[in-house]
């Protein structure tokens, strides 16, 4: 596995265990409603990740552009698909977005070495 990419994995799994060890009520509603939010329903799954990826992209979360990216390397999105929606995010999110787009690309790069 790249290191860039089992590094981000590994820190997220192990802060969201601790995160939810402490078993707040609400951290872990959110949590199970952002779960909840991306399944299936009157949008394919496919087609939420991208929204997720242009909107983590515009509120400039790497750390979410990250999960985002990764999710849709799993769910078999071309790169195409997810550049286009990154082309989307920096137009509306203006040329502030462009250090997090050279970090998506980065990442994406990242999981096809992992082919």
């Amino acid at each position: 596995m790249s290191e860039i990419v089992k590094e981000f994995n590994d820190y997220r799994a192990k802060m969201n265990n601790k995160i939810l060890a402490d078993n707040n009520k609400v951290i872990k509603r959110i949590f199970n409603l952002d779960t909840n939010a991306f399944s299936e329903g009157a949008l394919d799954v496919k087609t939420k990740e991208l929204l997720g990826l242009v909107a983590s992209a515009v509120l400039r979360c790497d750390d979410c552009v990250k999960y985002h990216l990764e999710t849709s390397y799993k769910l078999g999105l071309k790169k195409e698909e997810v550049v286009e929606a990154l082309s989307i995010a920096t137009l509306v999110g203006g040329t502030i977005v462009i250090p997090h787009l050279r970090r998506a690309y980065e990442f994406w790069d990242a999981l096809e070495v992992e082919k």
